[in-house]
Protein backbone atom coordinates (compact mmCIF):
# COMPACT_ATOMS: atom_id res chain seq x y z
CA UNK A 1 0.00 0.00 0.00
CA UNK A 2 2.92 2.72 0.90
CA UNK A 3 3.92 2.33 -2.65
CA UNK A 4 1.07 3.66 -3.78
CA UNK A 5 1.63 6.73 -2.16
CA UNK A 6 4.82 7.20 -3.88
CA UNK A 7 3.37 7.51 -7.16
CA UNK A 8 0.47 9.86 -5.94
CA UNK A 9 0.67 12.64 -3.74
CA UNK A 10 -1.62 12.58 -1.22
CA UNK A 11 -3.16 15.60 -0.45
CA UNK A 12 -3.55 15.92 -4.34
CA UNK A 13 -5.57 12.61 -4.29
CA UNK A 14 -7.98 13.73 -1.44
CA UNK A 15 -8.94 16.74 -2.74
CA UNK A 16 -9.72 15.53 -6.19
CA UNK A 17 -11.75 12.44 -4.30
CA UNK A 18 -13.72 15.21 -2.34
CA UNK A 19 -14.43 17.41 -5.24
CA UNK A 20 -15.57 14.70 -7.44
CA UNK A 21 -17.62 13.51 -4.52
CA UNK A 22 -19.40 16.93 -3.88
CA UNK A 23 -19.98 16.79 -7.74
CA UNK A 24 -21.85 13.39 -7.25
CA UNK A 25 -24.12 15.15 -4.22
CA UNK A 26 -25.07 17.67 -6.40
CA UNK A 27 -25.90 16.02 -9.28
CA UNK A 28 -27.96 13.52 -7.15
CA UNK A 29 -29.85 16.47 -5.03
CA UNK A 30 -30.15 18.44 -8.21
CA UNK A 31 -31.82 15.20 -10.14
CA UNK A 32 -33.98 14.64 -6.75
CA UNK A 33 -35.17 18.28 -6.92
CA UNK A 34 -36.07 17.80 -10.63
CA UNK A 35 -38.87 15.11 -9.77
CA UNK A 36 -42.50 15.24 -8.57
CA UNK A 37 -42.26 12.91 -5.59
CA UNK A 38 -38.70 13.48 -4.48
CA UNK A 39 -38.59 18.02 -4.74
CA UNK A 40 -39.04 18.88 -0.99
CA UNK A 41 -38.66 22.17 -1.80
CA UNK A 42 -41.89 22.81 -3.92
CA UNK A 43 -43.83 19.46 -2.81
CA UNK A 44 -45.53 17.55 -5.09
CA UNK A 45 -47.16 19.10 -7.99
CA UNK A 46 -50.75 19.24 -8.86
CA UNK A 47 -51.86 16.82 -11.26
CA UNK A 48 -51.13 17.80 -15.05
CA UNK A 49 -54.16 19.62 -17.06
CA UNK A 50 -53.68 16.95 -19.86
CA UNK A 51 -54.50 13.99 -17.27
CA UNK A 52 -57.43 16.23 -15.79
CA UNK A 53 -58.94 16.38 -19.16
CA UNK A 54 -58.37 12.74 -20.41
CA UNK A 55 -61.69 11.18 -21.51
CA UNK A 56 -63.12 8.86 -19.82
CA UNK A 57 -64.13 5.18 -20.73
CA UNK A 58 -67.74 4.91 -21.50
CA UNK A 59 -68.47 1.89 -18.88
CA UNK A 60 -67.20 3.91 -16.02
CA UNK A 61 -68.85 6.89 -17.13
CA UNK A 62 -72.23 5.33 -17.38
CA UNK A 63 -72.05 3.77 -13.76
CA UNK A 64 -71.19 6.82 -12.01
CA UNK A 65 -74.29 8.95 -14.00
CA UNK A 66 -76.92 6.34 -13.50
CA UNK A 67 -78.37 7.15 -10.30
Amino acid sequence: MWRIWRLFDPLRTMVAQAVFLFGIAVMIHLILLSTNKFNWLDGPKKATVASAQSPTPTAVASLTTGK
